[in-house]
């Protein structure tokens, strides 16, 4: 009788085939090599972590064998491995030995040795960082590792109510991680992002022109003096600083960008003691965003300047002058508004403070107070709104155009679209579960290589096609150049592993692989396609 089984296999060939081509697993085996008493090498189980962190299941990264028993694991780990050998033993030493080594620095290993093997675009680099939420206590820190502190920091989630780490983060302009370190829960950005500069400096072989992108969490007097001269940067500037107030509101006319979108006006500052060029930017659909919040807060604005005018008009001044430095004060407080009324009234009271009529001859206490109407200074609500949408950039790098330095500065979304992807529920890369901070740090590091596989295997498609002028249909079935890999992934859904048992022999093959698919591993190269043949 012929016995025919399946299992789902999709794209999970895509991600062991760049696995291999970047000889993943001859790196991880030669810094934590494979202990007499396991059954697979350390580099076996990391591989398997990354097919489960992109496996679009439906389960945690945290690894358990069910997952495999599901998977065509001899296909995609090797003769003989099986789902008991993935177990939570396993994982947990595997974790503790990347721990051991130093989480970033086995990063920047693979990092390193991988490109031998793919060209990186090392010009511009952007820095950053971002922080996962954590539910359990983490009352006691790992008494035997000097680690990270799970604790509460500044939520981007806004889950103020849990716990937390900080996972910091350098791409190159593609979008490809090179650098990764955890932090504890409350970590601060002013001073985390430089020394991620430094270290990435130091980790990787540099150029001296490499431009280090940062948002304004960066930018400060003491942070820009110890990057000194010969780190070149570009960062926007907090709208905090009073030079950079000044700035912002000045009535300049504005200079056309080559992007229509734009306009710009640039000066020369000094800020920090390094010379450096501010550029003035004004963008029309950030203007257009803020118009509408600024339209409807005209009302809400001048209900709480009522308020406060109110207040102003109860207080008791002992003479002329005081009551007219404080109105002159509240106006200059709220520029958005007039007087339309303001006069100082001189009144009378019982100086002991009684009420009702005072007696004759006694004495009584003078004082003034203010009493003003005010209204909406059209005018400047005007001047006001045609500021919307502006914001400072600043380098020190000499020679750029300010259509460079927002070029180049706009691609900071980068690395904010691997963050995005870190946290997307349809990965489940940052579902984590554990209980060790040491193994939160090693897992925290495969959470970023889960995004350097799926982002070298995105350049590797791409460049392939652009090379060969193909395409690969969209979600509207047109043909395009630049897909993205989950897309690509999803193309792969319905391909299996089809297991024919007649007799006591048996043959696997590989079942649902269309033209279309064949083209696309034909990009990918001859380690992703012996997956599939």
């Amino acid at each position: 009788m012929r016995e025919i089984t399946t299992t789902s296999f999709a794209h999970l060939g895509l991600v062991a085939g760049i696995f291999d081509k970047l000889d993943i697993a001859d790196i991880i085996d030669s810094v934590i090599p494979k202990n007499r008493d396991h059954n697979i090498p350390h580099s076996t189980v990391i591989k398997a972590m990354c097919l489960n962190g992109l496996g679009f299941n439906e389960s945690r990264l945290y690894l358990y064998s069910k997952y495999f028993e599901e998977l065509p694991i001899e296909r995609l780990l090797g003769d003989g491995v099986l789902p008991k050998h993935l177990n939570d033993d396993v994982l947990g030493r595997t974790l503790d030995k990347i721990y051991e080594y130093g989480c970033t620095e086995f990063f920047n290993r693979i990092v390193s040795e991988s490109m031998n093997h793919v060209s990186f675009g090392a010009h511009v680099l952007h820095t950053d960082t971002t922080n996962f939420s954590l539910h359990g206590a983490y009352d006691n820190p790992d008494p035997d590792h000097n680690t990270i502190k799970i604790t509460y920091g500044h939520p981007k989630d806004n889950r103020w109510d849990l716990k937390r780490f900080v996972l910091s983060m350098v791409c190159d302009q593609k979008g490809i991680p090179l650098f990764v370190k955890t932090l504890s829960g409350n970590a601060s950005d002013k001073k985390t992002l430089v020394k991620t500069v430094k270290n990435i400096q130091k980790s990787l072989k540099l150029s001296d022109e490499v431009y280090h992108i940062a948002d304004s969490a960066i930018y400060s007097e003491d942070n820009i003096t110890e990057l000194g001269e010969r780190t070149l940067w570009i960062t926007r500037v907090p709208a905090t600083i009073t030079e950079a107030k000044d700035l912002l509101d000045t009535d300049i006319e504005l200079e056309s960008c080559a992007d229509a979108r734009y306009s710009y006006h640039e000066v020369k500052s000094s800020y920090g003691g390094i010379a450096q060029t501010w550029v003035l930017i004004q963008s029309e659909e950030m203007k257009k965003r803020k118009e509408k919040t600024y339209d409807k807060n005209i009302e809400k604005n001048l209900n709480a300047a009522q308020k406060s005018i109110n207040k102003l008009k109860k207080m008791k001044y002992a003479c002329y002058e005081d009551a007219k430095r404080a109105a002159d004060a509240w106006l200059s407080k709220h520029q958005s508004y007039q007087f339309e009324k303001l006069s100082i009234e001189t009144k009378s009271r019982r100086m002991n403070g009684k009420r009702g009529r005072p007696k004759k001859g006694e004495e009584l206490e003078t004082y003034y107070s203010v009493k003003a109407d005010i209204v909406v200074d059209e005018q400047e609500i005007a001047r006001k709104r045609e500021k919307l949408g502006r914001f400072i950039l600043a380098t020190n790098v000499k020679d750029l155009t300010a259509d460079e330095i927002l070029s180049y500065y706009k691609s900071q979304s980068t690395v904010e679209r691997g963050f995005r992807f870190l946290k997307d529920k349809s990965f489940h890369v940052s579902e984590v579960y554990l209980k060790k901070e040491s193994r939160i740090e090693a897992l925290a590091m495969i959470m970023v290589l889960c995004l350097f596989i799926y982002s070298i295997a995105q350049q590797t498609l791409r460049q392939g096609l652009k090379e060969t002028g193909k395409s690969v249909r969209n979600q509207v079935n047109k043909p395009v150049q630049n897909p993205t890999m989950r897309w690509v992934f999803f193309l792969f859904r319905g391909i299996t592993e089809a297991t024919i048992q007649l007799g006591e022999t048996s043959e696997r093959s590989v079942a649902n692989m269309t033209e279309e698919l064949w083209n696309i591993l034909s990009l990918m190269g001859s380690e992703c396609e012996k997956y599939y043949a």
